[in-house]
Protein backbone atom coordinates (compact mmCIF):
# COMPACT_ATOMS: atom_id res chain seq x y z
CA UNK A 1 0.00 0.00 0.00
CA UNK A 2 2.90 2.42 0.84
CA UNK A 3 4.52 1.50 -2.48
CA UNK A 4 1.30 2.60 -4.65
CA UNK A 5 0.51 5.66 -2.10
CA UNK A 6 4.35 6.61 -3.17
CA UNK A 7 4.09 6.08 -7.14
CA UNK A 8 1.01 7.77 -6.89
CA UNK A 9 2.13 11.02 -5.09
CA UNK A 10 5.23 10.65 -7.39
CA UNK A 11 2.39 11.46 -10.72
CA UNK A 12 0.58 13.76 -8.95
CA UNK A 13 3.98 15.92 -8.46
CA UNK A 14 4.93 15.77 -11.91
CA UNK A 15 1.58 16.96 -13.22
CA UNK A 16 1.73 19.68 -11.23
CA UNK A 17 5.25 20.63 -12.50
CA UNK A 18 4.10 19.94 -15.50
CA UNK A 19 1.00 22.38 -15.23
CA UNK A 20 3.49 25.06 -13.66
CA UNK A 21 6.19 25.30 -15.85
CA UNK A 22 5.18 28.17 -18.30
CA UNK A 23 5.18 27.54 -22.15
CA UNK A 24 7.85 29.50 -24.17
CA UNK A 25 6.33 33.01 -25.53
CA UNK A 26 6.57 33.19 -29.24
CA UNK A 27 8.84 35.69 -30.56
CA UNK A 28 7.30 38.72 -31.83
CA UNK A 29 8.27 38.67 -35.93
CA UNK A 30 11.41 40.63 -37.28
CA UNK A 31 10.62 43.71 -38.20
CA UNK A 32 11.70 44.69 -41.69
CA UNK A 33 15.26 46.27 -42.00
CA UNK A 34 14.32 50.11 -43.38
CA UNK A 35 16.15 51.22 -46.45
CA UNK A 36 17.89 54.40 -46.77
CA UNK A 37 17.77 56.18 -50.11
CA UNK A 38 20.30 58.13 -50.62
CA UNK A 39 20.34 62.09 -52.62
CA UNK A 40 22.37 62.48 -55.09
CA UNK A 41 23.80 66.16 -56.35
CA UNK A 42 25.65 66.60 -59.55
CA UNK A 43 27.63 69.73 -60.14
CA UNK A 44 29.60 71.19 -63.23
CA UNK A 45 33.44 70.46 -62.03
CA UNK A 46 34.32 73.95 -63.88
CA UNK A 47 31.60 75.95 -63.17
CA UNK A 48 30.06 74.46 -59.92
CA UNK A 49 26.11 74.54 -61.13
CA UNK A 50 23.83 71.70 -60.17
CA UNK A 51 23.18 70.23 -62.90
CA UNK A 52 20.70 67.05 -61.63
CA UNK A 53 19.51 65.97 -58.38
CA UNK A 54 18.48 62.18 -57.92
CA UNK A 55 16.27 61.29 -55.17
CA UNK A 56 15.57 57.88 -53.74
CA UNK A 57 19.12 55.89 -55.06
CA UNK A 58 19.82 52.72 -53.68
CA UNK A 59 22.81 52.15 -51.33
CA UNK A 60 24.02 49.43 -53.69
CA UNK A 61 23.98 51.65 -56.78
CA UNK A 62 27.29 51.92 -58.86
CA UNK A 63 28.78 54.69 -60.14
CA UNK A 64 27.82 53.28 -63.48
CA UNK A 65 24.17 53.30 -62.13
CA UNK A 66 24.29 57.06 -61.16
CA UNK A 67 25.68 57.59 -65.00
CA UNK A 68 23.44 56.32 -66.32
CA UNK A 69 20.22 57.64 -64.62
CA UNK A 70 22.27 61.03 -65.32
CA UNK A 71 22.47 60.49 -69.74
CA UNK A 72 19.01 59.81 -69.25
CA UNK A 73 18.71 63.80 -68.23
CA UNK A 74 21.84 64.83 -70.65
CA UNK A 75 21.80 62.61 -73.55
CA UNK A 76 24.56 63.75 -74.90
CA UNK A 77 26.90 62.91 -72.45
CA UNK A 78 26.77 58.79 -72.65
CA UNK A 79 28.41 57.00 -69.21
CA UNK A 80 31.45 56.60 -71.11
CA UNK A 81 32.28 60.38 -71.75
CA UNK A 82 31.62 60.81 -67.79
CA UNK A 83 33.96 61.46 -64.90
CA UNK A 84 32.56 61.68 -61.66
CA UNK A 85 34.75 62.20 -58.78
CA UNK A 86 33.99 63.59 -55.27
CA UNK A 87 36.09 66.09 -55.01
CA UNK A 88 37.31 67.99 -57.80
CA UNK A 89 40.79 67.67 -57.01
CA UNK A 90 40.42 64.25 -56.33
CA UNK A 91 40.31 61.28 -58.55
CA UNK A 92 37.86 59.65 -61.28
CA UNK A 93 35.97 57.61 -59.34
CA UNK A 94 35.28 53.47 -60.55
CA UNK A 95 32.26 52.71 -62.56
CA UNK A 96 32.17 49.52 -59.89
CA UNK A 97 32.32 51.75 -56.84
CA UNK A 98 29.13 51.08 -54.63
CA UNK A 99 28.11 54.33 -53.25
CA UNK A 100 27.53 53.30 -49.56
CA UNK A 101 30.99 52.78 -49.44
CA UNK A 102 32.32 55.67 -50.61
CA UNK A 103 33.01 58.16 -48.07
CA UNK A 104 29.36 60.41 -48.22
CA UNK A 105 26.38 60.69 -45.99
CA UNK A 106 23.39 60.42 -47.24
CA UNK A 107 23.70 63.20 -49.35
CA UNK A 108 26.37 63.08 -51.48
CA UNK A 109 27.51 65.60 -54.30
CA UNK A 110 29.32 64.84 -57.11
CA UNK A 111 31.59 66.55 -59.15
CA UNK A 112 31.09 66.22 -63.04
CA UNK A 113 33.43 66.72 -65.89
CA UNK A 114 32.74 65.71 -70.07
CA UNK A 115 35.91 63.48 -71.21
CA UNK A 116 34.77 63.96 -74.46
CA UNK A 117 33.99 61.93 -77.33
CA UNK A 118 35.13 58.21 -77.00
CA UNK A 119 36.92 55.54 -78.57
CA UNK A 120 36.60 51.86 -77.80
CA UNK A 121 40.10 50.59 -77.22
CA UNK A 122 39.96 47.61 -79.77
CA UNK A 123 38.91 50.55 -82.61
CA UNK A 124 42.56 52.48 -81.90
CA UNK A 125 44.60 49.24 -81.68
CA UNK A 126 43.53 48.06 -84.85
CA UNK A 127 44.03 51.78 -86.03
CA UNK A 128 47.36 52.15 -84.84
CA UNK A 129 47.93 48.36 -86.15
CA UNK A 130 46.62 48.72 -89.95
CA UNK A 131 48.05 51.76 -90.49
CA UNK A 132 51.75 51.09 -90.33
CA UNK A 133 50.82 47.76 -92.14
CA UNK A 134 49.37 49.35 -95.27
CA UNK A 135 52.25 52.11 -94.90
CA UNK A 136 55.36 50.01 -95.03
CA UNK A 137 54.17 47.87 -97.85
CA UNK A 138 53.52 51.40 -100.08
CA UNK A 139 57.25 51.74 -99.38
CA UNK A 140 57.93 47.91 -100.05
CA UNK A 141 56.53 48.09 -103.47
CA UNK A 142 57.99 51.31 -104.41
CA UNK A 143 54.58 52.70 -105.52
CA UNK A 144 54.77 56.37 -107.57
CA UNK A 145 55.66 59.76 -106.14
CA UNK A 146 57.70 58.29 -103.24
CA UNK A 147 61.07 57.95 -104.90
CA UNK A 148 62.24 58.80 -108.01
CA UNK A 149 59.85 57.68 -111.16
CA UNK A 150 62.40 55.31 -112.50
CA UNK A 151 62.06 53.25 -109.46
CA UNK A 152 58.10 53.21 -109.43
CA UNK A 153 56.94 49.73 -108.67
CA UNK A 154 60.22 48.11 -109.09
CA UNK A 155 61.77 45.56 -106.11
CA UNK A 156 65.30 45.21 -104.58
CA UNK A 157 67.65 42.71 -105.21
CA UNK A 158 68.72 42.31 -101.59
CA UNK A 159 66.89 39.22 -99.70
CA UNK A 160 67.74 41.67 -96.49
CA UNK A 161 65.15 44.21 -97.64
CA UNK A 162 62.32 41.56 -98.21
CA UNK A 163 62.88 39.59 -95.21
CA UNK A 164 62.26 42.82 -93.01
CA UNK A 165 59.47 43.35 -95.19
CA UNK A 166 57.61 40.08 -94.00
CA UNK A 167 58.83 40.80 -90.31
CA UNK A 168 57.49 44.04 -90.04
CA UNK A 169 54.25 42.51 -91.95
CA UNK A 170 54.09 39.47 -89.35
CA UNK A 171 54.27 41.91 -86.16
CA UNK A 172 51.13 43.89 -86.96
CA UNK A 173 49.44 41.05 -88.70
CA UNK A 174 50.17 39.09 -84.98
CA UNK A 175 48.35 42.46 -83.02
CA UNK A 176 45.52 42.64 -85.40
CA UNK A 177 44.71 38.96 -84.81
CA UNK A 178 45.21 39.36 -80.84
CA UNK A 179 43.43 42.39 -81.02
CA UNK A 180 40.21 40.69 -82.50
CA UNK A 181 40.84 37.36 -80.47
CA UNK A 182 43.08 37.42 -77.81
CA UNK A 183 43.17 40.58 -75.41
CA UNK A 184 40.60 40.98 -73.25
CA UNK A 185 40.73 44.80 -72.99
CA UNK A 186 39.39 45.62 -69.56
CA UNK A 187 39.23 49.70 -70.20
CA UNK A 188 36.11 50.49 -72.09
CA UNK A 189 36.96 53.40 -74.08
CA UNK A 190 39.40 56.20 -74.85
CA UNK A 191 39.06 59.51 -75.59
CA UNK A 192 39.45 60.44 -79.47
CA UNK A 193 41.78 63.17 -79.58
CA UNK A 194 43.89 59.73 -78.03
CA UNK A 195 43.50 58.27 -81.94
CA UNK A 196 45.35 60.81 -83.64
CA UNK A 197 48.12 61.00 -81.06
CA UNK A 198 48.87 57.38 -80.98
CA UNK A 199 48.40 56.82 -84.79
CA UNK A 200 50.32 59.47 -85.91
CA UNK A 201 53.47 58.46 -83.98
CA UNK A 202 52.64 54.75 -85.32
CA UNK A 203 52.25 55.79 -88.78
CA UNK A 204 54.50 58.01 -89.10
CA UNK A 205 57.73 55.75 -87.88
CA UNK A 206 56.52 53.22 -89.98
CA UNK A 207 57.18 55.25 -92.91
CA UNK A 208 60.29 56.57 -91.50
CA UNK A 209 61.44 53.48 -91.25
CA UNK A 210 60.28 51.83 -94.30
CA UNK A 211 61.54 54.49 -96.54
CA UNK A 212 65.19 53.60 -95.98
CA UNK A 213 64.49 50.18 -95.32
CA UNK A 214 63.25 49.87 -99.09
CA UNK A 215 65.03 52.97 -100.67
CA UNK A 216 67.37 51.79 -103.75
CA UNK A 217 70.30 52.81 -102.13
CA UNK A 218 69.98 51.10 -99.05
CA UNK A 219 73.07 48.74 -98.29
CA UNK A 220 72.48 45.64 -96.11
CA UNK A 221 74.16 44.86 -92.84
CA UNK A 222 77.54 45.25 -91.85
CA UNK A 223 77.89 41.16 -91.11
CA UNK A 224 75.88 40.06 -93.69
CA UNK A 225 73.75 37.05 -93.65
CA UNK A 226 75.25 36.00 -90.14
CA UNK A 227 73.69 39.34 -88.56
CA UNK A 228 70.62 39.33 -90.59
CA UNK A 229 70.31 35.85 -89.32
CA UNK A 230 71.04 36.36 -85.55
CA UNK A 231 68.60 39.50 -85.92
CA UNK A 232 65.82 37.40 -87.51
CA UNK A 233 65.92 34.56 -84.72
CA UNK A 234 65.93 37.16 -82.35
CA UNK A 235 63.06 38.76 -83.84
CA UNK A 236 61.20 35.33 -84.83
CA UNK A 237 61.88 34.24 -81.12
CA UNK A 238 60.69 37.15 -79.15
CA UNK A 239 57.28 37.32 -81.11
CA UNK A 240 56.33 33.87 -80.37
CA UNK A 241 57.40 34.88 -76.29
CA UNK A 242 55.15 37.62 -76.67
CA UNK A 243 52.38 35.69 -78.44
CA UNK A 244 52.83 33.42 -75.05
CA UNK A 245 52.63 35.86 -72.83
CA UNK A 246 49.37 37.40 -74.23
CA UNK A 247 47.51 34.46 -74.30
CA UNK A 248 48.44 33.29 -70.42
CA UNK A 249 47.50 36.74 -69.30
CA UNK A 250 44.40 36.06 -71.43
CA UNK A 251 43.46 32.95 -69.69
CA UNK A 252 43.72 34.96 -66.22
CA UNK A 253 40.47 36.89 -66.97
CA UNK A 254 37.27 35.70 -66.70
CA UNK A 255 35.06 37.34 -69.15
CA UNK A 256 33.29 40.57 -67.59
CA UNK A 257 35.54 40.23 -64.58
CA UNK A 258 37.59 43.35 -63.78
CA UNK A 259 39.39 40.76 -60.71
CA UNK A 260 43.48 40.59 -61.33
CA UNK A 261 45.32 37.54 -60.11
CA UNK A 262 48.81 37.17 -60.24
CA UNK A 263 50.56 36.09 -63.41
CA UNK A 264 52.79 32.21 -63.16
CA UNK A 265 54.55 30.75 -65.61
CA UNK A 266 52.49 27.56 -67.30
CA UNK A 267 53.75 24.64 -69.02
CA UNK A 268 55.14 27.05 -72.15
CA UNK A 269 58.37 27.79 -71.81
CA UNK A 270 58.20 31.15 -72.74
CA UNK A 271 56.12 32.02 -70.06
CA UNK A 272 58.72 30.76 -67.23
CA UNK A 273 60.23 34.69 -68.01
CA UNK A 274 57.28 35.07 -65.08
CA UNK A 275 59.54 34.06 -62.29
CA UNK A 276 61.82 37.28 -62.86
CA UNK A 277 59.59 39.72 -64.36
CA UNK A 278 56.63 41.11 -64.00
CA UNK A 279 55.44 42.31 -67.37
CA UNK A 280 57.42 40.10 -69.73
CA UNK A 281 55.19 41.05 -72.77
CA UNK A 282 56.95 44.04 -72.96
CA UNK A 283 60.52 42.15 -72.55
CA UNK A 284 59.52 40.14 -75.45
CA UNK A 285 58.35 43.21 -77.57
CA UNK A 286 61.72 45.16 -77.00
CA UNK A 287 63.38 41.94 -77.91
CA UNK A 288 61.61 41.56 -81.21
CA UNK A 289 62.31 45.15 -82.40
CA UNK A 290 66.13 45.06 -80.96
CA UNK A 291 66.16 41.68 -83.25
CA UNK A 292 64.55 44.09 -85.91
CA UNK A 293 67.00 46.68 -85.90
CA UNK A 294 70.23 43.63 -85.87
CA UNK A 295 68.70 42.40 -89.26
CA UNK A 296 68.16 45.72 -90.67
CA UNK A 297 71.16 47.88 -88.77
CA UNK A 298 68.67 51.18 -89.66
CA UNK A 299 69.01 54.36 -87.78
CA UNK A 300 65.27 54.84 -87.85
CA UNK A 301 64.73 51.37 -86.25
CA UNK A 302 66.98 51.60 -84.19
CA UNK A 303 65.19 55.16 -82.70
CA UNK A 304 61.88 53.59 -83.00
CA UNK A 305 63.50 50.72 -80.48
CA UNK A 306 64.98 53.36 -78.15
CA UNK A 307 61.73 55.47 -77.78
CA UNK A 308 59.68 51.74 -77.30
CA UNK A 309 61.75 50.63 -74.53
CA UNK A 310 61.02 54.26 -72.45
CA UNK A 311 57.26 53.95 -73.02
CA UNK A 312 57.14 50.07 -71.84
CA UNK A 313 59.40 50.86 -69.10
CA UNK A 314 57.30 53.50 -67.60
CA UNK A 315 54.56 51.04 -68.32
CA UNK A 316 55.96 47.97 -66.92
CA UNK A 317 57.11 50.02 -63.93
CA UNK A 318 53.46 51.02 -63.17
CA UNK A 319 51.91 47.48 -63.87
CA UNK A 320 54.35 46.23 -61.27
CA UNK A 321 53.57 48.67 -58.97
CA UNK A 322 50.08 48.04 -58.71
CA UNK A 323 51.07 44.14 -58.52
CA UNK A 324 52.62 44.98 -55.30
CA UNK A 325 50.16 47.63 -53.83
CA UNK A 326 47.11 45.07 -55.05
CA UNK A 327 49.01 41.56 -53.80
CA UNK A 328 50.47 40.85 -50.43
CA UNK A 329 52.12 37.64 -51.39
CA UNK A 330 53.50 39.21 -54.65
CA UNK A 331 56.74 37.24 -55.80
CA UNK A 332 59.62 40.11 -54.71
CA UNK A 333 62.28 38.75 -56.73
CA UNK A 334 60.58 39.95 -59.63
CA UNK A 335 61.69 43.29 -61.66
CA UNK A 336 59.35 45.47 -64.26
CA UNK A 337 60.84 44.90 -67.41
CA UNK A 338 64.71 43.56 -67.27
CA UNK A 339 65.76 41.41 -64.95
CA UNK A 340 67.39 42.62 -62.04
CA UNK A 341 67.80 45.93 -63.80
CA UNK A 342 64.66 47.59 -64.11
Amino acid sequence: MDVLALEAKKETTADSDKKSTPRPKPKPPKKAKRTVYFEVEIVDLKTKEKLLLLDKVEPTATILDIKALFHKSYQKWYPARQSLRLDPKAKCLRDEDVLQTLPVGTTASFYFSDLGPQLTWGTVFLSECVGPLIIYLMFYFRLPFIYSPKYDFTSSKLWVVHLASMCHSLHYVKRILETLFVHRISHGTMPLRNIFKNCGYYWCTAAWMAYYINHPLYTPPYYGPQQMNAGLYIFLVCQLGNLSIHIALRNLKITGSKSKKIPYPTKNPFTWIFWLISCPNYTYELGSWIGFTVMTQCLPVAFFTLVAFIQMTVWAKGKHRGYLKEFRDYPTLRSSILPFIL
